[in-house]
């Protein structure tokens, strides 16, 4: 005999047995002919287990699809609030450069109309800020690393120590998220 031949006897012989089975699992019939009540039990229960589990794990799915969509959503805030601060950083660079430039206007008269128009850009751009969100960092008072960056210490006889002294550059933050620390200068 060939392995061809065997295999399919083999699978002949493996059907047949199956249906045996399964004519003597139909067999279980008492006298007028209906299941037992302990067969019919038997497969209403497993169909309530599996019918609670396929209900447990769908809501398992349903609450992982809602938290995957509040993460998705706080984290498309969090990139606009990041965006938005890097793009007012480049904004805050030309905020300083008008205000330097608004400290060494020029004395003369006829430069007048120069000094009105810087600081008319000046504040269409603070206002735009401002319009964002933008706020100052308070630099009056005590020092705060969280919001300040110290560029150096200086003996001052009138400020106590860990006091600001100066401020080099102005600080700038969103709501309590800090763009840009404030330079300055604190006493020892």
């Amino acid at each position: 005999m060939t392995k061809k031949k065997k295999n399919e006897e083999t699978s002949e012989e493996e059907i047949l047995k199956n249906d045996d089975k399964k004519s003597e699992d139909n067999s279980v019939m008492d006298e007028s002919g209906e299941k037992t009540e302990n067969q019919s039990n038997q497969n209403y229960e497993q169909l309530l287990v599996q019918s609670q589990e396929f209900f447990e794990g769908w809501q398992r799915e349903r609450a992982d699809f809602q938290n995957y969509k509040k993460r998705i959503e706080r984290d498309q805030v969090a990139l606009k609030g990041y965006i938005t601060a890097e793009i007012i950083k480049k904004y805050l660079v030309v905020l300083d450069d008008l205000e330097l430039a608004i400290k060494n206007r020029p004395a003369s008269e006829e430069c007048q109309g120069w000094v009105d128009g810087i600081n008319l850009i000046n504040q269409k751009l603070v206002s735009i800020l401002e319009g964002e969100g933008v706020e100052l960092i308070p630099v009056d008072g005590e020092f705060d690393p969280n919001i300040h960056e110290a560029i150096s210490q200086i003996n001052h006889p009138e400020i106590e120590s860990g006091k600001i002294v100066d401020v080099m550059r102005q600080g700038y933050k969103i709501g309590e998220r800090v763009v840009r620390p404030a330079l300055v200068i604190v006493a020892r």
